[in-house]
């Protein structure tokens, strides 16, 4: 019976201190010191929130950059990619669907190459990030469509630029865009 008090004390003991104290104090520090980040670095835009740097948004308007596909349409809940393999026929077919879309939808050339992560979902689903080339395919459909003249082309162009992030470490990943904030940004280009 003295055995079984002790590690009833013990089990509470831990329960309060892994359980509450010490989340608590994680998620105290992290709102004090990264409160954007601790609150899923959301975006507002008039007031509003329209999204998080961290999930992926669909945008399949001609006046926006297009994002990455995903397999499970961005919704972060499934979170998770299409467990289709190399081999299957149908994520060729997908492969393939996509690259003509991102071809016509840019009006670019039938035999352009088209960056991977327009062609392939991310393993999560929720990826908001695609490659500066991919961005620059789009350039040119996206300045057309909003009536840009020369400089605003221009400015569109040093956007991409500014906006992509380079790999951490200068080594780890590659290179990359944030489509939504892209996107935010894109709209300010008088």
């Amino acid at each position: 019976m003295k055995t079984l008090s002790i590690a009833l004390k013990i089990f509470l003991i831990f329960t309060i201190l892994t359980g509450i104290l010490y989340p608590l104090l994680v998620t105290g520090i992290a709102q004090v010191v990264f409160p954007h980040q601790a609150n899923g670095s959301l975006i507002l835009k008039d007031n509003k929130i329209i999204g998080s740097e961290l999930i992926g948004q669909q945008f399949d308007s001609t006046i926006y950059f297009m994002s990455r596909p995903s397999a499970i349409g961005n919704n972060p809940i499934p979170s998770g990619g299409s467990n289709l393999g190399l081999t299957s026929a149908k994520l060729m077919a997908q492969v393939a669907e996509r690259k003509a879309k991102f071809i016509t939808f840019n009006q670019l050339d039938k035999n352009a190459e088209v960056p991977s992560e327009m062609l392939f979902a991310s393993a999560s689903g929720l990826d908001p990030h695609i490659s500066p080339e991919a961005a620059e395919l789009q350039i040119n459909r996206i300045a057309t469509v909003r009536h840009f003249n020369s400089i605003q082309k221009q400015k569109l162009k040093t956007l991409v630029y500014t906006m992509s992030e380079r790999p951490q470490l200068q080594c780890l990943g590659e290179s990359r865009v944030n489509v939504l904030l892209l996107n935010i940004a894109l709209d300010k280009i008088k």
